[in-house]
């Protein structure tokens, strides 16, 4: 593979389906219509730790943050962080804003829609961490290019990250693990922190447990946890 081939442009940005399931009771309603317009970061506006947060602190970025568990998590567990969330789905939107809520946290802004369009907008180099985790594996092989995983979207990660930056991917889907192992065992900007199986086996204590990777542990699947550092 190529250089030119590793860095591509973004040619698929269709990631996700449709971005709304049941109706919202009142209180949820109530989080979109006050709390999401302090929060939510646009495509119009500049995107970095000073803009965000008024201070140059770390960021980290979730793409598809699902209900908001592991992001609230992450959160709460270094409050002096700034955290970037995107989600085109408003159920899981109104997940994050309900944790927001509940533990009062100051340090989550949130994007409703695609992720590539805010990580477009980051400085480069400006991030600690990012994570992808359990995205939608787009199983059949002519949607694989939808796939996250995927060098245009990784590349852009690469870019945005600090050098010694962290990447993490989680996935309890097979074809998607061995897609992902193989798009990033082809790139020369990351590497892959796993020293034995249990590294990749065992997630982190440091890696709050999503709804779906629950769901996925109940149905008996396994889950593959893999952390990668930019080099």
């Amino acid at each position: 593979m190529t250089d030119s081939s590793i860095h591509d442009p973004l040619t698929i940005r269709r990631l996700y389906g449709r971005q709304q399931g049941h109706s919202l009771r009142p209180k949820q309603a109530e989080l979109v219509e006050m709390l999401l317009p302090q929060l939510e970061i646009t495509t119009e506006e500049p995107v970095s730790a000073t803009d965000l947060f008024g201070d140059n602190r770390p960021l980290e970025f979730e793409i598809g943050f699902g209900k908001g568990e592991h992001l609230a998590g992450q959160a709460m567990m270094r409050p002096d962080h700034g955290f970037i969330g995107c989600e085109p789905f408003l159920d899981g939107v109104v997940g994050l804003l309900t944790h927001i809520d509940n533990n009062q946290l100051k340090n989550i802004r949130l994007h409703r829609g695609d992720a590539l369009d805010i990580l477009e907008q980051l400085p480069d180099g400006s991030l600690d961490r990012a994570y992808l985790l359990h995205p939608d594996p787009w199983p059949k092989a002519r949607h694989a290019k939808r796939r996250f995983m995927n060098h245009g979207p990784i590349g852009l990660i690469a870019r945005k990250l600090k050098k010694g930056g962290e990447f993490r991917f989680g996935t309890d889907h097979p074809i998607y693990c061995s897609w992902a192992m193989m798009i990033m065992g082809q790139r020369p900007d990351f590497e892959w922190l796993a020293e034995t199986p249990r590294d990749f086996l065992q997630r982190p204590q440091d890696w709050p447990q999503t709804r779906y990777e629950k769901k996925a542990r109940e149905k008996g699947h396994e889950v593959w946890y893999f952390r990668y550092r930019r080099l």
